[in-house]
C-alpha cells in the first residue's frame, strides 16, 4: 500500500505542478512561458524520483510501469494497481486545479497543434528515448543510483522543451488523461494513451540488445 500511495502522491505531483504551470502560464499572460513549463516538469519529475523512488520506483506514469513488466524488472500483476494509483493521483491533481481556475478551459491539457499523426508519432519517439534512459538508470520497484532523477528529468524537460509546442509532449498516458477528462477536451485523447505505451514498450527490446552479452 505504501508504494501505491507513493505512486499516487507522486503522479499528483507531476501533474498539478507540470499542468498548473501551463494553467498559470494562461491565466498570466505568459509569466511562466514554455521554457518555463518544460523546466517545471522535468524538475518535478527529478524531485519526485528522489523523493519517492526508493519506496515505489516513481513510475509516476502507466507506460513506465507497463515497459517495466515488458522488460521483467517489475512484477506483471503490480501494473493495474500502479496505473490505478497513478490515474488516481493524476484525477485529484486535475480536479484542484479546476476549484482553484474554473474558468480555464483546458486545465493544461495535450492537444495536438498540428495534426493527430505528426503528435502521434511525436509521442512515440519522445516515450522511446526516455524509456530508454529510463530502463539503463533504474529497476523497476526502485530507482537506482544518485544521478537516475536528474537524467529521467533531464529527458523530460529537453522533450517537453522541444516537442512541447506541437504535441504537447506528455510521453505519460495519467498526465493526458486527467486534465483531458475535468475539462472536458476528449477529442485526441487516444494519441496519449496508445502512443507512449507502444513507445515505452518499444524500447524494451533494444535496450535488452545493449545489454546482451556478446558470445
Amino acid at each position: 500500500m505504501k508504494r501505491y500511495i507513493a505512486e499516487l502522491t507522486g503522479t499528483f505531483a507531476l501533474v498539478f505542478c507540470g499542468t498548473g504551470a501551463i494553467v498559470i502560464n494562461q491565466q498570466s499572460g505568459g509569466a511562466i512561458t514554455h521554457v518555463g513549463i518544460a523546466i517545471t516538469f522535468g524538475f518535478v519529475v527529478m524531485a519526485m524520483i528522489y523523493a519517492l523512488g526508493n519506496v515505489s520506483g516513481a513510475h509516476l506514469n502507466p507506460a513506465v510501469s507497463i515497459a517495466f513488466a515488458v522488460a521483467k524488472k517489475f512484477k506483471a500483476k503490480e501494473v493495474l494497481p500502479y496505473t490505478i494509483s497513478q490515474l488516481i493521483g493524476a484525477m485529484l491533481a486535475s480536479g484542484v486545479l479546476k476549484l482553484l481556475f474554473p474558468d480555464n478551459a483546458t486545465l493544461g491539457a495535450t492537444l495536438p497543434s498540428g495534426s493527430d499523426m505528426q503528435s502521434f508519432v511525436l509521442e512515440i519517439l519522445l516515450t522511446f528515448f526516455l524509456m530508454l534512459v529510463i530502463l539503463n538508470v533504474a529497476h523497476g520497484s526502485k530507482e537506482q543510483g544518485m544521478f537516475a532523477g536528474l537524467a529521467i528529468g533531464g529527458v523530460v524537460l529537453l522533450e517537453a522543451m522541444f516537442a512541447g509546442p506541437i504535441c504537447g509532449a506528455s510521453m505519460n498516458p495519467a498526465r493526458s488523461i486527467a486534465p483531458a477528462l475535468v475539462s472536458g477536451n476528449l477529442q485526441s485523447i487516444w494519441i496519449y494513451i496508445a502512443a507512449p505505451v507502444i513507445g515505452a514498450i518499444a524500447a524494451v527490446p533494444l535496450h535488452h540488445y545493449f545489454n546482451t552479452k556478446d558470445a
